[in-house]
């Protein structure tokens, strides 16, 4: 059976928050582009991104961040497997860690950040790239949050892409 276009239920917009609180979406825009000076790698922070929006269930974000990932040179392998990156033989230490950080912050209402994974992206980030992680991390969960809540945005392209 061949599914075409046509068959897809695209979400749809439930509430337009960027034009009802424009001041708010500006302000986390400009958090946004503040985001992108850091000296965190580019593909590190969409795998992460991406993992932290698969968590909270924004396909917007899991479309976009994976698009944006493989746009940056990551390959489409690695972006699949985010999702079980602890049974896949992909990922650096560094992402690892990155990953565990994510899913504790993201996850926080199960319980705190444990000091095993925050010593694990100790390790593995200096103290002003752990800070940018977790700017990163706050960050991308709010995006995600306000995706999957009011979904004030569409997806477009080609399905196939």
């Amino acid at each position: 059976m061949t599914t075409t276009s046509s068959t897809y239920i695209l979400p749809t917009t439930r509430l337009a928050i960027d034009e009802l609180a424009p001041e708010m979406a500006k302000a986390l825009n400009g958090l946004e582009r503040a985001s992108q000076h850091t000296a965190l790698e580019k593909p590190l922070r969409e795998l992460v991104k991406l993992r932290v929006a698969q968590i909270n269930g924004c396909v917007y974000c899991v479309d976009m961040h994976s698009r944006d990932a493989v746009a940056g040179g990551d390959t489409w392998r690695r972006v699949n497997l985010v999702a079980v990156w602890r049974e896949a033989p992909f990922f650096t230490p560094r992402e690892r860690a990155a990953f565990a950080l994510a899913e504790a912050m993201t996850r926080i209402a199960d319980g705190e950040v444990s000091q095993g994974i925050w010593d694990d992206a100790a390790a593995q980030f200096e103290e002003k790239d752990l800070a940018d992680l977790v700017w990163h991390i706050a960050l991308i969960n709010t995006w995600t949050r306000l995706g999957a809540t009011a979904r004030p945005w569409t997806l477009s392209g080609d399905e196939n892409a």
